[in-house]
């Protein structure tokens, strides 16, 4: 049997060093076991200097073109270039005979991610997409509370991801042009639709309500989606960059009890702040205080129901499994046909939204 441990480090090359690159890609790749961080694309020479102090021996190139003659010395490709980039430079890394994990969301359209799908498969190499929720640590703690059937069966699931920025900060994030691929609906909606899938199975329905509501956006900032799942469970998922005052991260319904939950992940801003999976000990680990709260009949902001201690949030299982991916021929974490069936529904919901309709999937 060989020796996982013993084999050489994979090499990684990150497209690349914004926001996913910086706070999420490269610290969660070096904190890897059998991954390096050997190439970041990006011209930027601030982000260079960035990235060069947390990683020394990095290399860099300018574009994605500059890549491909490094690709007999790389193992994989992480694409976490703005959104409107993750189709040609993943097509253009599979045609180099490379790996890729695509930050979220895989592509504009299910047809595209589809059509890269089948890419992959034709040339049999690894396609994942970083949907890094799956491992927030309220979202293992409320898989687990199903699995072991605390709640009964689940009728209903809302889920909110919510934010105030009541001033728009700009970008192509916030572009109203459809080619960026921005708006909330596709960035923060990736998030909410894969979790209820994941969770609950198939959509069967989709109706959707998307706004423009902040002086001067231009892509939607505040959004409701409503699923109906072919198993019968109901999920009410909203995204907002405009709530004054914040709901509850999960309030999820089922016919013993119910499961609220406050306040978000902490892994992100763990990130943001500089602290690294591979240092920090409890990683992933909140506070007693913020613990979601089982039971029924009575509100857990007065106390109501059993305090349930949250799992810790696991960023770093991701890139884990991409390694034992490439090492043995395990399915990927997160696999391309899922990201595509999260686009069916992103796609559903914005046409329920711009036609007042309830679109059948």
């Amino acid at each position: 049997m060989t020796d996982l441990h013993a084999l050489p480090d994979l090499r990684v090359g990150l497209v690349g060093y914004g926001l996913a690159g910086s706070v999420f890609h490269a610290p969660l790749i070096a904190a890897t076991e059998g991954l390096v961080l050997d190439t970041v694309v990006t011209s930027n020479p601030e982000r260079q200097e960035q990235a060069h102090g947390e990683f020394p021996d990095v290399r860099f190139v300018d574009s994605p073109d500059d890549l491909w003659q490094y690709a007999a010395e790389l193992d994989l490709i992480v694409i976490a270039s703005p959104n409107k980039t993750h189709i040609p430079v993943a097509t253009a890394a599979l045609k180099a005979g490379l790996p890729v994990v695509v930050d979220k969301p895989i592509a504009g359209t299910a047809a595209e991610a589809r059509d890269l799908a089948a890419l992959a498969e034709e040339k049999n190499l690894l396609l994942s997409v970083f949907q890094n929720r799956r491992w927030d640590n309220d979202f293992l703690t409320l898989q687990a509370l199903i699995a072991d059937g605390e709640l009964g069966d689940i009728q209903r699931f809302e889920s909110r991801f919510e934010r105030w920025r009541p001033q728009p900060k700009g970008g192509w994030r916030e572009s109203g042009d459809p080619s960026e691929i921005g708006g909330l609906l596709y960035d923060l909606g990736s998030h909410v639709v894969d979790q209820a899938l994941v969770l609950f199975g198939p959509a069967a329905s989709v109706y959707a309500e998307s706004d423009v509501r902040r002086p001067g956006a231009q892509a939607d900032d505040d959004t409701f989606i409503a699923i109906t799942h072919t198993g019968g469970v109901r999920s009410h998922l909203y995204v907002s960059a405009t709530t004054a005052q914040l709901g509850p991260r999960f309030r999820v319904l089922g016919s013993s009890a119910g499961y609220v939950k406050y306040g978000l992940d902490p892994q992100e801003a763990a990130l943001r702040d500089g602290k690294r999976p591979s240092a920090a000990e409890g990683w992933g680990e909140e506070a007693e205080s913020l613990w979601g709260r089982v039971g029924s009949g009575e509100s857990p902001l007065t106390g109501g129901g059993r305090p349930v201690p949250t799992l810790p949030g696991d960023y770093p299982a991701f890139y884990a499994g991409i390694a034992d991916s490439l090492r043995t021929g395990a399915n990927p974490p997160v696999t391309a046909h899922e990201a595509a069936a999260a686009l069916d529904v992103l796609e559903a919901a914005r046409r329920s939204a711009a036609e007042g309709i309830t679109v059948q999937l």
